[in-house]
Protein backbone atom coordinates (compact mmCIF):
# COMPACT_ATOMS: atom_id res chain seq x y z
CA UNK A 1 0.00 0.00 0.00
CA UNK A 2 1.14 4.08 -0.35
CA UNK A 3 0.65 5.92 2.74
CA UNK A 4 1.13 9.44 2.55
CA UNK A 5 1.63 12.11 5.53
CA UNK A 6 -0.05 15.45 5.36
CA UNK A 7 1.15 17.14 8.39
CA UNK A 8 -0.47 20.50 8.10
CA UNK A 9 -3.76 19.80 5.81
CA UNK A 10 -6.65 22.57 4.54
CA UNK A 11 -9.60 23.52 3.32
CA UNK A 12 -8.55 26.10 0.11
CA UNK A 13 -11.74 28.10 -0.23
CA UNK A 14 -11.05 29.54 -3.77
CA UNK A 15 -12.89 32.86 -4.40
CA UNK A 16 -13.64 34.18 -7.50
CA UNK A 17 -13.87 38.34 -8.26
CA UNK A 18 -13.74 40.28 -11.01
CA UNK A 19 -12.02 43.57 -9.04
CA UNK A 20 -11.15 43.00 -5.73
CA UNK A 21 -11.48 46.60 -4.23
CA UNK A 22 -9.54 47.09 -0.88
CA UNK A 23 -11.78 48.56 2.05
CA UNK A 24 -14.80 47.82 -0.04
CA UNK A 25 -17.39 44.91 0.18
CA UNK A 26 -16.30 43.16 -2.46
CA UNK A 27 -18.91 40.33 -4.05
CA UNK A 28 -18.03 37.00 -5.39
CA UNK A 29 -18.83 35.42 -9.07
CA UNK A 30 -18.24 31.92 -7.83
CA UNK A 31 -16.83 29.93 -5.04
CA UNK A 32 -15.08 26.58 -4.73
CA UNK A 33 -13.84 24.19 -1.95
CA UNK A 34 -10.99 21.88 -2.56
CA UNK A 35 -9.19 19.79 0.31
CA UNK A 36 -5.78 20.44 0.53
CA UNK A 37 -2.47 19.46 1.12
CA UNK A 38 0.56 17.56 -1.35
CA UNK A 39 -0.12 14.16 1.02
CA UNK A 40 -3.65 14.44 0.15
CA UNK A 41 -3.48 15.05 -3.43
CA UNK A 42 -1.41 12.55 -4.17
CA UNK A 43 -3.59 9.82 -2.12
CA UNK A 44 -6.58 11.22 -4.39
CA UNK A 45 -4.95 10.84 -7.41
CA UNK A 46 -3.63 6.90 -6.69
CA UNK A 47 -7.09 6.52 -5.61
CA UNK A 48 -8.85 7.46 -9.22
CA UNK A 49 -5.84 5.35 -10.97
CA UNK A 50 -6.56 2.20 -8.51
CA UNK A 51 -3.82 2.15 -6.42
CA UNK A 52 -4.58 1.29 -2.65
CA UNK A 53 -3.47 4.05 -0.59
CA UNK A 54 -4.17 5.67 2.67
CA UNK A 55 -3.79 9.22 3.73
CA UNK A 56 -2.75 10.14 7.49
CA UNK A 57 -1.66 13.25 8.88
CA UNK A 58 -2.90 15.86 11.50
CA UNK A 59 -6.76 17.57 12.04
CA UNK A 60 -8.36 19.87 14.11
CA UNK A 61 -11.45 21.37 15.12
CA UNK A 62 -14.33 21.50 13.08
CA UNK A 63 -12.52 21.94 9.78
CA UNK A 64 -10.73 19.12 10.43
CA UNK A 65 -13.90 16.91 10.66
CA UNK A 66 -14.74 18.23 7.69
CA UNK A 67 -11.25 17.85 6.09
CA UNK A 68 -11.72 13.94 6.60
CA UNK A 69 -15.22 13.92 5.71
CA UNK A 70 -14.37 15.75 2.58
CA UNK A 71 -11.54 13.16 1.56
CA UNK A 72 -13.91 10.28 2.74
CA UNK A 73 -16.15 11.18 -0.03
CA UNK A 74 -13.29 11.40 -2.32
CA UNK A 75 -13.11 7.81 -1.38
CA UNK A 76 -9.74 7.94 0.02
CA UNK A 77 -9.40 5.46 3.35
CA UNK A 78 -7.51 7.79 6.12
CA UNK A 79 -6.20 7.56 9.34
CA UNK A 80 -5.98 11.49 10.76
CA UNK A 81 -4.22 12.14 14.14
CA UNK A 82 -7.56 14.30 15.91
CA UNK A 83 -5.74 17.07 18.01
CA UNK A 84 -7.87 18.49 21.05
CA UNK A 85 -7.15 22.28 20.31
CA UNK A 86 -7.12 24.81 17.55
CA UNK A 87 -8.57 24.34 13.86
CA UNK A 88 -6.90 22.91 10.92
CA UNK A 89 -6.31 25.78 8.28
CA UNK A 90 -8.60 27.24 6.02
CA UNK A 91 -6.90 28.49 2.75
CA UNK A 92 -8.29 31.38 0.92
CA UNK A 93 -7.17 31.78 -2.63
CA UNK A 94 -8.65 35.13 -4.69
CA UNK A 95 -9.04 34.56 -7.85
CA UNK A 96 -8.60 38.33 -9.54
CA UNK A 97 -6.83 38.51 -12.66
CA UNK A 98 -3.84 37.06 -10.72
CA UNK A 99 -4.57 35.16 -7.64
CA UNK A 100 -3.81 35.87 -4.04
CA UNK A 101 -3.73 33.40 -1.18
CA UNK A 102 -4.56 34.15 2.39
CA UNK A 103 -2.92 30.83 4.67
CA UNK A 104 -3.80 29.83 7.80
CA UNK A 105 -1.73 28.34 9.98
CA UNK A 106 -3.11 25.51 11.28
CA UNK A 107 -2.90 23.75 15.26
CA UNK A 108 -0.34 23.30 17.17
CA UNK A 109 1.36 19.71 17.02
CA UNK A 110 2.85 18.43 20.03
CA UNK A 111 4.91 15.88 21.39
CA UNK A 112 1.96 12.97 22.42
CA UNK A 113 -0.07 13.77 18.56
CA UNK A 114 4.07 13.38 17.07
CA UNK A 115 4.42 9.84 19.14
CA UNK A 116 0.47 8.95 17.94
CA UNK A 117 1.81 8.99 14.11
CA UNK A 118 4.60 7.53 15.04
CA UNK A 119 2.84 4.17 16.10
CA UNK A 120 0.86 4.39 12.76
CA UNK A 121 4.12 3.86 10.95
CA UNK A 122 5.51 1.97 13.01
CA UNK A 123 2.60 -0.28 11.41
CA UNK A 124 3.69 -0.16 7.75
CA UNK A 125 4.81 -3.28 6.53
CA UNK A 126 7.86 -4.54 4.02
CA UNK A 127 7.40 -3.18 0.71
CA UNK A 128 5.06 -0.44 1.31
CA UNK A 129 5.39 2.90 0.16
CA UNK A 130 5.26 6.22 2.72
CA UNK A 131 4.96 9.29 0.85
CA UNK A 132 6.23 12.55 2.83
CA UNK A 133 5.16 15.69 1.17
CA UNK A 134 5.04 19.39 1.65
CA UNK A 135 6.36 21.58 4.63
CA UNK A 136 6.38 21.23 8.57
CA UNK A 137 5.16 23.16 10.81
CA UNK A 138 6.48 25.56 13.03
CA UNK A 139 5.39 23.26 16.17
CA UNK A 140 7.41 20.30 15.01
CA UNK A 141 11.17 19.92 14.90
CA UNK A 142 12.80 20.87 11.72
CA UNK A 143 14.24 17.35 11.30
CA UNK A 144 11.00 15.14 11.98
CA UNK A 145 11.26 13.92 8.37
CA UNK A 146 14.62 12.87 9.25
CA UNK A 147 13.20 11.01 12.50
CA UNK A 148 10.26 9.20 10.84
CA UNK A 149 12.93 7.69 8.06
CA UNK A 150 15.12 6.82 10.90
CA UNK A 151 12.41 4.49 12.78
CA UNK A 152 11.47 3.05 9.21
CA UNK A 153 14.84 2.15 8.86
CA UNK A 154 15.74 -1.37 8.06
CA UNK A 155 11.88 -2.22 7.86
CA UNK A 156 11.07 -2.61 3.91
CA UNK A 157 9.55 0.43 3.65
CA UNK A 158 10.23 2.84 0.66
CA UNK A 159 10.49 6.40 1.60
CA UNK A 160 8.90 9.12 -1.04
CA UNK A 161 10.20 12.79 -0.42
CA UNK A 162 8.37 15.75 -2.16
CA UNK A 163 10.40 18.51 0.21
CA UNK A 164 12.60 21.67 -0.21
CA UNK A 165 15.56 23.12 0.77
CA UNK A 166 17.19 21.32 3.89
CA UNK A 167 13.98 19.34 4.55
CA UNK A 168 14.87 17.33 1.17
CA UNK A 169 18.49 17.67 1.55
CA UNK A 170 18.34 16.36 4.90
CA UNK A 171 16.78 12.81 4.28
CA UNK A 172 18.97 12.41 1.45
CA UNK A 173 21.20 9.83 3.57
CA UNK A 174 18.63 7.56 3.87
CA UNK A 175 18.47 6.72 0.45
CA UNK A 176 15.02 7.49 -0.31
CA UNK A 177 13.22 5.51 -3.33
CA UNK A 178 11.83 9.07 -5.04
CA UNK A 179 12.54 12.61 -4.96
CA UNK A 180 10.79 15.11 -6.48
CA UNK A 181 12.09 18.89 -6.78
CA UNK A 182 10.57 21.33 -9.12
CA UNK A 183 13.87 23.29 -11.14
CA UNK A 184 13.08 26.25 -9.01
CA UNK A 185 13.65 23.81 -5.58
CA UNK A 186 16.31 22.10 -7.15
CA UNK A 187 18.45 24.90 -7.69
CA UNK A 188 17.45 26.14 -4.43
CA UNK A 189 19.08 23.01 -2.95
CA UNK A 190 22.32 24.20 -4.50
CA UNK A 191 21.94 27.61 -4.06
CA UNK A 192 21.91 27.78 -7.89
CA UNK A 193 20.00 29.08 -10.78
CA UNK A 194 19.13 26.40 -13.02
CA UNK A 195 18.65 27.41 -16.37
CA UNK A 196 19.21 24.55 -18.65
CA UNK A 197 18.58 21.00 -18.94
CA UNK A 198 22.25 20.07 -18.79
CA UNK A 199 21.96 22.24 -15.45
CA UNK A 200 19.31 20.13 -14.42
CA UNK A 201 20.42 16.65 -15.16
CA UNK A 202 23.83 17.66 -13.17
CA UNK A 203 21.91 18.87 -10.18
CA UNK A 204 19.78 16.07 -10.02
CA UNK A 205 22.82 13.63 -10.29
CA UNK A 206 24.01 15.58 -7.33
CA UNK A 207 21.13 14.29 -5.21
CA UNK A 208 21.28 10.67 -6.34
CA UNK A 209 25.39 10.77 -5.32
CA UNK A 210 23.85 12.09 -1.83
CA UNK A 211 21.69 9.78 -1.89
CA UNK A 212 18.29 9.59 -3.68
CA UNK A 213 17.58 6.48 -6.13
CA UNK A 214 15.69 8.47 -8.45
CA UNK A 215 15.02 12.26 -8.57
CA UNK A 216 11.99 12.93 -10.62
CA UNK A 217 12.30 17.26 -11.60
CA UNK A 218 9.26 18.55 -12.28
CA UNK A 219 9.66 21.44 -15.01
CA UNK A 220 6.18 22.83 -15.62
CA UNK A 221 4.99 23.40 -19.25
CA UNK A 222 8.64 21.89 -20.35
CA UNK A 223 7.40 18.83 -19.31
CA UNK A 224 9.84 16.93 -16.81
CA UNK A 225 13.48 14.86 -16.56
CA UNK A 226 14.22 11.60 -14.54
CA UNK A 227 17.45 10.74 -13.31
CA UNK A 228 16.60 7.08 -12.75
CA UNK A 229 18.42 3.95 -10.72
CA UNK A 230 19.11 2.71 -13.75
CA UNK A 231 21.98 5.32 -14.35
CA UNK A 232 19.96 6.76 -17.10
CA UNK A 233 17.93 9.84 -17.83
CA UNK A 234 14.38 10.13 -18.98
CA UNK A 235 12.92 13.07 -20.81
CA UNK A 236 9.61 14.15 -21.01
CA UNK A 237 7.75 17.03 -23.03
CA UNK A 238 4.51 18.23 -21.62
CA UNK A 239 1.79 18.01 -23.87
CA UNK A 240 0.07 21.44 -24.93
CA UNK A 241 -3.20 22.87 -23.62
CA UNK A 242 -4.48 25.98 -21.73
CA UNK A 243 -2.93 25.86 -17.91
CA UNK A 244 -5.86 26.39 -15.88
CA UNK A 245 -4.65 25.04 -12.45
CA UNK A 246 -0.95 24.97 -11.21
CA UNK A 247 -2.01 24.03 -7.72
CA UNK A 248 -1.41 20.53 -6.99
CA UNK A 249 0.15 19.44 -10.32
CA UNK A 250 3.10 18.71 -8.95
CA UNK A 251 1.79 16.26 -6.61
CA UNK A 252 -0.19 14.74 -9.15
CA UNK A 253 3.10 13.86 -11.41
CA UNK A 254 4.48 12.57 -8.50
CA UNK A 255 1.13 10.57 -8.06
CA UNK A 256 1.29 9.30 -11.87
CA UNK A 257 4.97 8.48 -11.70
CA UNK A 258 4.25 6.40 -8.54
CA UNK A 259 1.72 4.54 -10.22
CA UNK A 260 3.77 3.64 -13.10
CA UNK A 261 6.69 2.87 -11.26
CA UNK A 262 5.15 0.11 -8.88
CA UNK A 263 3.54 -1.55 -12.20
CA UNK A 264 5.10 -4.53 -13.60
CA UNK A 265 7.58 -3.55 -16.10
CA UNK A 266 6.95 -6.22 -19.04
CA UNK A 267 9.69 -8.91 -19.65
CA UNK A 268 11.68 -7.21 -16.07
CA UNK A 269 12.31 -4.52 -18.48
CA UNK A 270 13.33 -1.46 -16.12
CA UNK A 271 13.80 0.92 -19.08
CA UNK A 272 10.68 0.84 -20.06
CA UNK A 273 8.94 0.55 -16.72
CA UNK A 274 10.93 3.77 -15.84
CA UNK A 275 9.80 5.68 -19.25
CA UNK A 276 6.12 4.33 -18.68
CA UNK A 277 6.28 5.84 -14.92
CA UNK A 278 7.59 9.66 -16.46
CA UNK A 279 4.63 9.09 -18.90
CA UNK A 280 2.27 8.15 -16.26
CA UNK A 281 3.19 11.66 -14.37
CA UNK A 282 3.40 13.82 -17.21
CA UNK A 283 -0.21 12.63 -18.10
CA UNK A 284 -1.97 13.09 -14.01
CA UNK A 285 0.24 16.22 -13.70
CA UNK A 286 -1.32 17.67 -16.68
CA UNK A 287 -4.88 16.44 -16.16
CA UNK A 288 -4.79 18.24 -13.44
CA UNK A 289 -2.87 21.46 -14.82
CA UNK A 290 -5.58 21.51 -17.80
CA UNK A 291 -8.70 21.41 -15.11
CA UNK A 292 -9.87 23.48 -12.34
CA UNK A 293 -9.59 20.70 -10.12
CA UNK A 294 -7.15 17.53 -9.29
CA UNK A 295 -7.20 15.47 -12.87
CA UNK A 296 -9.77 12.57 -13.30
CA UNK A 297 -8.60 9.00 -14.19
CA UNK A 298 -10.37 9.67 -17.55
CA UNK A 299 -8.21 12.51 -18.43
CA UNK A 300 -4.72 11.46 -17.30
CA UNK A 301 -5.59 7.92 -19.41
CA UNK A 302 -6.83 10.26 -22.35
CA UNK A 303 -3.04 12.09 -21.95
CA UNK A 304 -1.00 9.31 -21.82
CA UNK A 305 -2.59 7.57 -24.83
CA UNK A 306 -1.61 11.01 -26.84
CA UNK A 307 1.88 11.02 -25.35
Amino acid sequence: MIYTVTFNPAIDYVVGVEEVRLGEVNRSNYEEVYYGGKGINVSVILHRLGVETKALGFIAGFTGIEIQEGVKRLGLATDFIQLNEGMSRINVKIKSGVETEINGQGPVINDAALEALYDRLSLLMKDDILVLAGSVPNSLPDDVYERIMEKLNGQGVSIVVDATKQLLYNVLKYQPLVVKPNIHELGEVFGKKITSHEECVYYAKRLQQLGAKNVLVSMGGEGAILCAEDGEVYKKEAPKGEVKNSVGAGDSMLAGFLYGLTRSPEGGNMESCYEEALKWGIAAGSATAFEAGLGVQEKISKIYTSL
